[in-house]
Protein backbone atom coordinates (compact mmCIF):
# COMPACT_ATOMS: atom_id res chain seq x y z
CA UNK A 1 0.00 0.00 0.00
CA UNK A 2 1.30 3.27 -1.01
CA UNK A 3 1.34 5.86 2.10
CA UNK A 4 -0.07 8.32 -0.16
CA UNK A 5 -3.26 6.24 0.02
CA UNK A 6 -5.59 9.45 -0.25
CA UNK A 7 -4.26 11.11 -2.82
CA UNK A 8 -4.16 7.76 -5.02
CA UNK A 9 -7.64 7.18 -4.47
CA UNK A 10 -8.53 10.45 -5.53
CA UNK A 11 -6.91 10.16 -8.92
CA UNK A 12 -8.36 6.89 -9.86
CA UNK A 13 -10.76 6.95 -12.63
CA UNK A 14 -13.82 4.80 -11.63
CA UNK A 15 -15.80 3.46 -15.01
CA UNK A 16 -17.98 0.41 -13.99
CA UNK A 17 -21.12 0.17 -16.06
CA UNK A 18 -20.63 -3.37 -17.79
CA UNK A 19 -22.32 -3.73 -21.16
CA UNK A 20 -24.62 -6.44 -20.82
CA UNK A 21 -26.54 -4.39 -18.05
CA UNK A 22 -28.57 -2.45 -20.34
CA UNK A 23 -29.91 -5.29 -21.76
CA UNK A 24 -30.92 -5.80 -17.99
CA UNK A 25 -32.32 -2.56 -17.91
CA UNK A 26 -34.46 -2.61 -20.86
CA UNK A 27 -36.09 -5.85 -19.41
CA UNK A 28 -36.60 -4.34 -16.06
CA UNK A 29 -38.34 -1.41 -17.79
CA UNK A 30 -40.32 -4.04 -19.88
CA UNK A 31 -41.43 -5.94 -17.04
CA UNK A 32 -42.34 -2.75 -14.69
CA UNK A 33 -45.24 -2.22 -16.31
CA UNK A 34 -46.69 -6.02 -15.49
CA UNK A 35 -46.65 -5.10 -12.10
CA UNK A 36 -48.70 -3.37 -9.04
CA UNK A 37 -45.16 -2.99 -6.56
CA UNK A 38 -41.78 -2.82 -6.32
CA UNK A 39 -39.75 -3.95 -3.79
CA UNK A 40 -35.97 -2.58 -3.78
CA UNK A 41 -33.92 -3.97 -1.82
CA UNK A 42 -30.97 -2.04 0.24
CA UNK A 43 -28.00 -3.18 2.26
CA UNK A 44 -28.51 -1.66 5.43
CA UNK A 45 -25.18 -0.87 6.25
CA UNK A 46 -25.30 1.21 3.48
CA UNK A 47 -28.97 2.55 2.06
CA UNK A 48 -27.80 5.37 0.07
CA UNK A 49 -25.16 4.08 -1.90
CA UNK A 50 -26.77 0.25 -2.11
CA UNK A 51 -29.72 2.82 -4.02
CA UNK A 52 -29.30 2.65 -7.58
CA UNK A 53 -30.91 6.12 -9.28
CA UNK A 54 -32.05 4.35 -12.51
CA UNK A 55 -34.34 2.55 -10.19
CA UNK A 56 -36.39 5.27 -8.75
CA UNK A 57 -36.44 6.61 -12.57
CA UNK A 58 -37.89 3.76 -13.79
CA UNK A 59 -40.39 2.91 -10.79
CA UNK A 60 -41.50 6.54 -10.41
CA UNK A 61 -44.95 5.44 -11.00
CA UNK A 62 -45.16 2.75 -9.26
CA UNK A 63 -45.85 1.83 -5.37
CA UNK A 64 -42.90 1.19 -3.48
CA UNK A 65 -41.48 -0.38 -0.62
CA UNK A 66 -37.88 -0.39 0.61
CA UNK A 67 -36.20 -3.79 2.03
CA UNK A 68 -33.00 -3.08 4.53
CA UNK A 69 -31.36 -6.36 3.79
CA UNK A 70 -28.75 -7.34 6.30
CA UNK A 71 -29.92 -5.67 8.73
CA UNK A 72 -28.03 -8.06 11.31
CA UNK A 73 -24.92 -6.61 9.95
CA UNK A 74 -25.83 -3.22 10.74
CA UNK A 75 -25.71 -0.96 13.96
CA UNK A 76 -29.25 -1.21 15.66
CA UNK A 77 -29.72 2.38 16.27
CA UNK A 78 -29.27 3.31 12.53
CA UNK A 79 -31.49 0.60 11.55
CA UNK A 80 -34.46 1.95 13.51
CA UNK A 81 -33.45 5.78 11.70
CA UNK A 82 -33.09 4.39 8.45
CA UNK A 83 -36.56 2.80 8.72
CA UNK A 84 -37.72 6.52 9.98
CA UNK A 85 -36.05 8.10 7.22
CA UNK A 86 -37.72 6.31 4.55
CA UNK A 87 -41.36 6.41 6.23
CA UNK A 88 -40.88 10.12 6.01
CA UNK A 89 -40.32 10.35 2.63
CA UNK A 90 -43.91 8.09 2.61
CA UNK A 91 -41.85 4.66 1.41
CA UNK A 92 -42.51 2.30 3.88
CA UNK A 93 -39.55 0.51 5.15
CA UNK A 94 -38.44 -3.13 6.88
CA UNK A 95 -35.93 -4.82 8.20
CA UNK A 96 -34.41 -7.81 7.09
CA UNK A 97 -32.03 -10.53 7.57
CA UNK A 98 -32.74 -13.03 4.52
CA UNK A 99 -30.53 -15.68 5.82
CA UNK A 100 -32.31 -16.11 8.70
CA UNK A 101 -35.95 -15.05 7.43
CA UNK A 102 -36.45 -11.98 10.25
CA UNK A 103 -38.48 -9.55 8.85
CA UNK A 104 -39.72 -11.46 5.59
CA UNK A 105 -43.48 -11.80 6.93
CA UNK A 106 -43.49 -8.31 7.75
CA UNK A 107 -42.48 -7.18 3.96
CA UNK A 108 -45.39 -10.15 3.09
CA UNK A 109 -47.77 -8.21 5.28
CA UNK A 110 -46.36 -4.52 4.74
CA UNK A 111 -47.11 -5.21 0.79
CA UNK A 112 -50.86 -6.15 1.47
CA UNK A 113 -50.82 -3.00 3.13
CA UNK A 114 -49.60 -0.82 0.73
CA UNK A 115 -51.80 -2.74 -1.82
CA UNK A 116 -55.62 -2.74 0.28
CA UNK A 117 -56.74 0.48 -0.82
CA UNK A 118 -55.68 -0.75 -4.58
CA UNK A 119 -57.33 -3.89 -4.51
CA UNK A 120 -60.62 -2.19 -2.70
CA UNK A 121 -60.83 -0.10 -5.93
CA UNK A 122 -60.67 -3.51 -8.25
CA UNK A 123 -63.14 -5.37 -5.98
CA UNK A 124 -65.43 -2.20 -6.29
CA UNK A 125 -65.36 -2.42 -9.91
CA UNK A 126 -65.63 -6.20 -9.86
CA UNK A 127 -62.37 -7.19 -9.98
CA UNK A 128 -62.48 -9.72 -6.75
CA UNK A 129 -59.70 -11.48 -5.91
CA UNK A 130 -57.23 -10.46 -8.40
CA UNK A 131 -53.57 -10.84 -7.10
CA UNK A 132 -50.88 -8.58 -6.15
CA UNK A 133 -48.26 -8.32 -8.60
CA UNK A 134 -45.03 -7.34 -7.02
CA UNK A 135 -41.32 -7.53 -8.42
CA UNK A 136 -37.92 -7.46 -6.18
CA UNK A 137 -34.85 -5.23 -7.52
CA UNK A 138 -32.10 -4.29 -6.16
CA UNK A 139 -28.10 -3.91 -7.19
CA UNK A 140 -25.51 -7.13 -6.58
CA UNK A 141 -24.84 -8.15 -3.12
CA UNK A 142 -27.98 -7.18 -1.24
CA UNK A 143 -29.53 -10.83 -1.02
CA UNK A 144 -31.76 -10.62 -3.71
CA UNK A 145 -31.80 -14.41 -4.40
CA UNK A 146 -31.79 -15.16 -0.71
CA UNK A 147 -34.84 -12.87 -0.26
CA UNK A 148 -36.46 -14.30 -2.82
CA UNK A 149 -36.08 -17.78 -1.70
CA UNK A 150 -37.30 -16.55 1.90
CA UNK A 151 -40.23 -14.61 0.82
CA UNK A 152 -41.57 -17.67 -1.47
CA UNK A 153 -40.48 -20.34 0.91
CA UNK A 154 -38.16 -21.75 -1.70
CA UNK A 155 -40.65 -22.96 -3.99
CA UNK A 156 -39.77 -21.86 -7.43
CA UNK A 157 -43.44 -23.07 -8.99
CA UNK A 158 -44.11 -21.10 -11.61
CA UNK A 159 -48.21 -19.94 -11.67
CA UNK A 160 -48.47 -20.15 -15.19
CA UNK A 161 -47.92 -17.58 -18.03
CA UNK A 162 -49.63 -14.25 -18.12
CA UNK A 163 -51.39 -12.85 -21.20
CA UNK A 164 -48.71 -10.64 -22.70
CA UNK A 165 -46.15 -11.89 -20.65
CA UNK A 166 -42.74 -14.01 -22.84
CA UNK A 167 -42.62 -17.49 -21.81
CA UNK A 168 -38.95 -16.90 -19.74
CA UNK A 169 -41.25 -14.67 -17.11
CA UNK A 170 -42.13 -16.85 -13.94
CA UNK A 171 -44.40 -15.65 -11.65
CA UNK A 172 -43.76 -17.25 -8.04
CA UNK A 173 -46.67 -17.68 -5.72
CA UNK A 174 -45.93 -15.79 -2.52
CA UNK A 175 -49.30 -16.76 -0.83
CA UNK A 176 -52.87 -16.46 -1.83
CA UNK A 177 -53.14 -12.43 -2.18
CA UNK A 178 -49.06 -11.99 -3.71
CA UNK A 179 -47.45 -13.18 -6.93
CA UNK A 180 -43.77 -12.07 -7.13
CA UNK A 181 -42.43 -11.38 -10.67
CA UNK A 182 -38.37 -13.17 -10.79
CA UNK A 183 -36.95 -11.30 -13.04
CA UNK A 184 -33.94 -12.55 -14.38
CA UNK A 185 -30.35 -10.38 -13.86
CA UNK A 186 -30.00 -7.41 -12.04
CA UNK A 187 -29.18 -3.83 -12.46
CA UNK A 188 -25.55 -2.57 -11.78
CA UNK A 189 -25.22 1.23 -10.40
CA UNK A 190 -23.20 3.42 -12.53
CA UNK A 191 -21.85 5.54 -10.17
CA UNK A 192 -19.28 9.19 -10.35
CA UNK A 193 -19.24 9.14 -6.92
CA UNK A 194 -16.11 8.25 -4.61
CA UNK A 195 -17.48 7.89 -1.79
CA UNK A 196 -20.32 5.77 -3.21
CA UNK A 197 -17.71 3.24 -5.26
CA UNK A 198 -15.85 2.84 -1.68
CA UNK A 199 -19.08 2.11 0.51
CA UNK A 200 -19.72 -0.80 -2.29
CA UNK A 201 -16.28 -2.22 -2.40
CA UNK A 202 -16.83 -2.26 1.84
CA UNK A 203 -19.44 -4.52 1.01
CA UNK A 204 -18.03 -6.57 -1.33
CA UNK A 205 -19.95 -4.90 -4.32
CA UNK A 206 -17.07 -3.81 -5.90
CA UNK A 207 -14.72 -6.55 -6.46
CA UNK A 208 -10.59 -6.36 -5.86
CA UNK A 209 -9.85 -5.80 -9.96
CA UNK A 210 -11.56 -2.21 -10.08
CA UNK A 211 -10.35 -0.78 -6.61
CA UNK A 212 -7.29 -2.37 -4.83
CA UNK A 213 -8.31 -4.32 -1.90
CA UNK A 214 -5.29 -2.66 0.05
CA UNK A 215 -7.01 0.58 -0.63
CA UNK A 216 -10.09 -0.48 0.49
CA UNK A 217 -9.16 -1.71 3.65
CA UNK A 218 -7.11 1.46 4.37
CA UNK A 219 -10.06 3.65 4.20
CA UNK A 220 -12.15 1.19 6.43
CA UNK A 221 -9.73 1.37 8.87
CA UNK A 222 -10.22 5.20 8.75
CA UNK A 223 -13.98 5.05 8.81
CA UNK A 224 -13.90 2.52 12.19
CA UNK A 225 -11.35 4.91 13.95
CA UNK A 226 -13.75 7.43 13.21
CA UNK A 227 -16.79 6.41 13.72
CA UNK A 228 -16.36 2.39 15.61
CA UNK A 229 -13.36 2.54 17.60
CA UNK A 230 -14.32 0.16 20.47
CA UNK A 231 -15.52 -2.54 18.03
CA UNK A 232 -12.25 -2.20 15.85
CA UNK A 233 -9.83 -2.22 19.52
CA UNK A 234 -12.48 -5.05 20.66
CA UNK A 235 -11.43 -6.91 17.61
CA UNK A 236 -7.77 -6.35 16.54
CA UNK A 237 -6.23 -5.92 20.65
CA UNK A 238 -4.90 -2.67 20.14
CA UNK A 239 -5.99 0.19 22.20
CA UNK A 240 -7.50 3.26 22.45
CA UNK A 241 -4.90 5.20 23.93
CA UNK A 242 -2.08 3.46 21.19
CA UNK A 243 -4.63 4.95 18.43
CA UNK A 244 -5.14 8.41 20.26
CA UNK A 245 -1.38 8.39 20.11
CA UNK A 246 -0.56 7.48 16.28
CA UNK A 247 -2.99 10.21 15.57
CA UNK A 248 -1.85 12.73 17.32
CA UNK A 249 1.99 12.02 16.18
CA UNK A 250 2.65 15.38 14.20
CA UNK A 251 5.67 13.96 12.26
CA UNK A 252 3.69 12.09 10.14
CA UNK A 253 0.64 13.14 7.81
CA UNK A 254 -2.99 11.55 9.38
CA UNK A 255 -2.92 9.24 6.48
CA UNK A 256 0.30 7.66 7.33
CA UNK A 257 -0.53 7.49 11.27
CA UNK A 258 -3.42 5.43 9.84
CA UNK A 259 -0.91 3.31 8.05
CA UNK A 260 0.71 2.40 11.10
CA UNK A 261 -2.50 1.46 12.94
CA UNK A 262 -3.41 -0.82 9.65
CA UNK A 263 0.47 -2.20 9.77
CA UNK A 264 -0.19 -2.76 13.56
CA UNK A 265 -3.43 -4.45 12.97
CA UNK A 266 -1.57 -6.70 10.32
CA UNK A 267 1.03 -7.25 13.19
CA UNK A 268 -1.73 -8.36 15.87
CA UNK A 269 -3.20 -10.55 13.44
CA UNK A 270 -0.06 -12.81 12.61
CA UNK A 271 0.59 -11.53 8.88
CA UNK A 272 4.32 -11.02 9.10
CA UNK A 273 6.65 -12.06 6.55
CA UNK A 274 10.28 -12.05 5.59
CA UNK A 275 12.24 -9.48 7.52
CA UNK A 276 9.24 -8.64 9.94
CA UNK A 277 7.35 -6.72 7.09
CA UNK A 278 3.32 -7.12 7.22
CA UNK A 279 1.60 -8.85 4.52
CA UNK A 280 -0.52 -5.73 4.13
CA UNK A 281 -2.41 -7.86 1.69
CA UNK A 282 -3.12 -10.62 3.78
CA UNK A 283 -4.33 -7.45 6.50
CA UNK A 284 -6.50 -6.19 4.37
CA UNK A 285 -8.46 -9.28 3.07
CA UNK A 286 -8.93 -10.11 6.93
CA UNK A 287 -10.16 -6.86 7.38
CA UNK A 288 -12.58 -6.77 4.61
CA UNK A 289 -13.68 -10.24 5.15
CA UNK A 290 -14.32 -9.70 8.94
CA UNK A 291 -16.56 -6.61 8.07
CA UNK A 292 -18.39 -8.21 5.37
CA UNK A 293 -19.33 -11.03 7.99
CA UNK A 294 -20.14 -8.98 11.16
CA UNK A 295 -17.28 -10.05 12.94
CA UNK A 296 -15.86 -6.17 13.84
CA UNK A 297 -19.24 -5.75 15.45
CA UNK A 298 -22.98 -4.17 13.84
CA UNK A 299 -21.56 -1.28 11.77
CA UNK A 300 -23.57 1.11 9.42
CA UNK A 301 -21.34 2.72 7.16
CA UNK A 302 -24.05 5.47 6.12
CA UNK A 303 -26.45 7.40 8.39
CA UNK A 304 -29.27 9.38 8.71
CA UNK A 305 -28.56 13.27 8.65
Amino acid sequence: MQKNSQDNFASMNINWYPGHMAKTKRQIMEDVRLVDIIIELLDARIPISSQNPDIAEITKNKKKMIVLNKCDLADERQNKKWVEYFNSKNIPAVLTDSNSGKGIDECVRKVEKVMEEDLKIQAERGRVGRKIKAMVLGIPNVGKSSFINRISKKTSAGVGNKPGVTKQKQWIRINEKIELLDTPGVLWPKFESEEVALHLAFTGTIKEDILQRTEIAYYLVKFLIENYPKQLCERYKITEEYISEQLQNQERPENENIYEIFLAIGKKRGCIISGGNIDEEKTARILLDEFKNGKIGKITIEKTQ
